[in-house]
């Protein structure tokens, strides 16, 4: 497979996987944002109840996709690989989504008070489906069919945002809540209707891979089972590391930042808004992701895997630059993704941005421990990043605020970048470009260190994107006398 082909499905995938995240910054970013201008607080809670629902995500899954991948990369296995995790994950899946609505007061008081249990049954029931699913969507991205996996994953989304405007937006207009039709709605439960419209969307995506289910021809093989698990669980530990890494930062601000609860509150409110500007460098992270993965299990056993591997963390960083670069000179017009009530908050962007850059890479980095089999050592360094994420957020929040946590996450990616590449070298060897890597990342941050110097000469906006366009073009210019046919060479390659 060439890296043209990998570039193709990382659009697909990723325009596809998160879209709901692109649809964020479209629609539903800016509409909640302006939903809860006059309450940032219910929208810090709002992202405090996703974060939660990463962390059961990762948990619910405990690396049976990865694991899936392992073991149903011939075709021949795939069938048998495919049914042992699906059944494997139904089991667990009713147990585990049955003890958390049991417990969900305690749960909901953790996160934030008991009063919200209800959130955390709706979140037990959204990723108890959304696991469900994993196996089958797996096994579109094994057999390397992104088109319907696009598809579904646009159902989702689409479904998710109708059914949320129809109860925030039609129903209150269109029915009146005294008659007893309109009795069951109430105006001051609108976080609620965000998360029912989730579960809604999660049900019908369910139901599109019912027939899956219907049709297990490989039966449950428990010594392949006990292989899957075996390499999943360290997965586990990854990934529950990975959730602390990406998004503890929204527990942690409302416990460690110094004001009242409902202060803090507000303060998350603001900093997850901010975020949904950020995510864009994470979107292109996530889609590299999602794309990736197969394409390295796919591409494990040619002579010139490790030179295949290399070009890809090349090009990523090169892409993951420009888009760093592009979204910080046009800040201006990107803020308004977000109301302005949530602007305050606007300096955690950049950080974030080169934090999510540093994350792809290490999904570069990563690779090899999977290749090997050696996800015990990924363990560790998951573990370590999550120290230093808890140890980075402890000192950072209660001094700099919301800045604490931002610059907790990159620390955190860098250190888990460097610890991978150096480990990794011993293991399995990929001949990255290390300096060109570098330089393609110091020269964006460098230009928006000039764009940020030089701003105050140009008051006016529209002159002001003008200036900052040319950065970009001689950004792009630099990158051209740096490379010259270089990176056409390289994706040419089949």
């Amino acid at each position: 497979m060439s890296l043209r082909k990998l570039a193709k499905e990382t659009v697909i995938y990723g325009g596809s996987t998160v879209l709901n995240k692109v649809l964020n910054l479209i629609l539903v970013a800016p509409y909640l944002t302006r939903v809860f201008k006059d309450d940032q607080g219910e929208y810090g809670i709002h992202g405090l109840m996703y974060a939660f629902a990463g962390f059961l995500l990762v948990t619910l899954t405990y690396g049976m996709e990865t694991a899936f991948f392992r073991f149903g990369n011939e075709e021949k296995k795939r069938a048998k690989a495919f049914s042992t995790a699906a059944i494997s994950l139904m089991v667990s899946t009713l147990f585990f989504v049955a003890l958390i609505i049991f417990f969900s007061p305690s749960i909901a008081g953790f996160l934030t008070e008991p009063g919200d249990w209800l959130y955390v049954v709706y979140f037990a029931l959204i990723i108890g489906l959304d696991t469900l699913v994993a196996i089958p969507f797996a096994s579109l991205r094994l057999e390397n069919r992104p088109i319907r996996f696009g598809i579904y994953k646009m159902v989702n989304v689409l479904i998710n945002a109708i059914v949320m405007l129809l109860l925030l937006e039609v129903v209150p207009r269109w029915f009146n809540t005294d008659t007893t039709w309109g009795s069951w709605y109430d105006p001051g439960k609108k976080l609620h209707y965000v998360f029912i419209a989730n579960l809604v969307a999660s049900l019908i995506t369910f139901l599109l891979f019912l027939p899956y289910y219907t049709r297990l021809k490989g039966g449950f093989d428990r010594q392949l089972w006990r292989k899957m698990v075996t390499y999943a669980l360290p997965l586990v530990v990854v990934g529950i590391a990975g959730m602390i890494n990406q998004l503890a930062d929204r527990y942690f601000l409302k416990e460690w930042l110094p004001g009242t609860f409902e202060e803090n509150k507000l303060q998350l409110g603001i900093y997850v808004g901010c975020i949904k500007i950020a995510v864009l460098m994470n979107l292109f992270t996530q889609g590299f992701k999602f794309a990736a993965e197969p394409f390295f299990f796919r591409n494990s056993s040619r002579a010139d895997a490790t030179k295949i591997y290399a070009d890809v963390g090349q090009a990523f960083t090169l892409v993951g630059s420009v888009a760093f670069l592009g979204l910080m000179l046009y800040i201006d017009i990107a803020k308004h993704i977000v109301a302005s009530s949530f602007h305050s908050g606007l300096a955690v962007v950049p950080v974030l941005l080169i934090a999510y850059l540093l994350l792809g890479l290490y999904y570069n980095f990563a690779i090899w421990y999977k290749l090997k089999d050696k996800t015990h050592i990924g363990a560790w360094i998951a573990c370590g990043g999550a120290l230093i994420t808890i140890t980075g957020n402890y000192l950072l929040i209660p001094t700099i605020g919301l800045m604490g946590a931002a610059w907790s996450a990159l620390i955190c990616f860098l250190c888990m970048c460097v610890a991978c590449y150096w480990i990794g070298r011993r293991y399995y060897p990929i001949p990255y470009p290390i300096g060109r890597m570098v330089t393609y990342l110091m020269l964006a941050i460098g230009l928006f260190g000039l764009s940020e110097w030089i701003k105050p000469m140009f008051p006016g906006l529209p002159l002001r994107l003008v200036v900052n366009t040319g950065i970009l073009l001689l950004y792009a210019g630099l990158i051209v006398a740096l490379e010259r046919n270089g990176l056409l060479k390289m994706l040419l390659r089949r």
